[in-house]
């Protein structure tokens, strides 16, 4: 039996709309899953038609990860719209801009913590309550090699990363009894929208590349794989871990 199939099971994913979590809502599509996105992003509806074209069934729901009622409410339609929610990635998040500490702003702080470590509480909440109901599922958050190391002028997203992959590790404790398995990805320089500016920047790449064993960023199918994984019967022992995916970028 193939143990990383999602047929007949149901996905949540929030920031489903580009990049990563794009990547990984077609591709649990195309393993089977049906998949609720939520996103304050209406490019979501772009993700829906890639699923749909390729015979995969999902769905788009408007929500804020920052509003704890909006992710109850995300919840509800999942189970109202596919009879039941097996699984969820929490992909949503903000980049905040590259600043020494002394020059973050309380504005550029106070929306990290609200979409970065917030929107990742919130959306866990909402799902662990449902799965407390239905006897377990298994959650993956989205971290950051900046959960793991550190860079010049990324203290605020570091922080905030740094804390998701401590609430993966606390809720994996709590909950693993319950038949809850929850755990982060941290992937390190992937080319999405969030961070193409990044990728056309000519000196941040020679940096970056300079120092990253493989010599190259990633593509967001590179990491949607480990989140199926994550999210299946395959990775059933895998709890309250923060796994890398970042070319050997902190192995070196």
């Amino acid at each position: 039996m193939d143990r990383m199939t999602f047929t007949d099971k149901a996905v949540l994913v929030t920031g489903g709309a580009t990049g990563i979590g794009r990547a990984a809502c077609v591709a649990l599509a195309g393993a089977g899953a049906k998949v609720i996105i939520g996103d304050i992003d209406p490019r979501a509806e772009e993700t829906i038609a890639i699923i749909k074209q390729a015979g995969g069934e999902a769905s788009f729901q408007h929500a804020n990860v920052t509003d704890p009622a909006a992710m109850d409410a995300l919840v509800a339609a999942c189970v109202e719209r596919y009879g039941r929610m097996d699984a969820a990635f929490n992909n949503a998040g903000v980049l905040p801009p590259q600043r020494p500490i002394h020059e973050v702003t309380p504005e550029e702080m106070n929306l990290a913590i609200d979409v970065d470590f917030k929107g990742v509480f919130f959306a866990m909440q909402a799902e662990i309550r449902h799965f407390l109901k239905v006897g377990g599922g298994a959650i993956v958050n989205t971290a950051s090699v900046g959960a793991l190391i550190a860079d010049p002028n990324m203290s605020v997203y570091c922080a905030m990363k740094h804390a998701v992959s401590g609430l993966t590790k606390a809720a994996a404790v709590e909950y693993a009894q319950k038949s809850i398995r929850v755990n982060a990805i941290a992937p390190g320089f992937v080319v999405t929208p969030m961070t193409q500016h990044w990728a056309d920047d000519p000196n941040f790449r020679a940096a970056f590349f300079a120092g990253n064993v493989s010599g190259r960023a990633a593509q967001p199918e590179e990491i949607a794989g480990t989140v199926l994984h994550l999210l299946s019967d395959a990775a059933s022992f895998i709890n309250g871990a923060t796994i890398a995916i970042d070319g050997g970028q902190t192995a070196h």
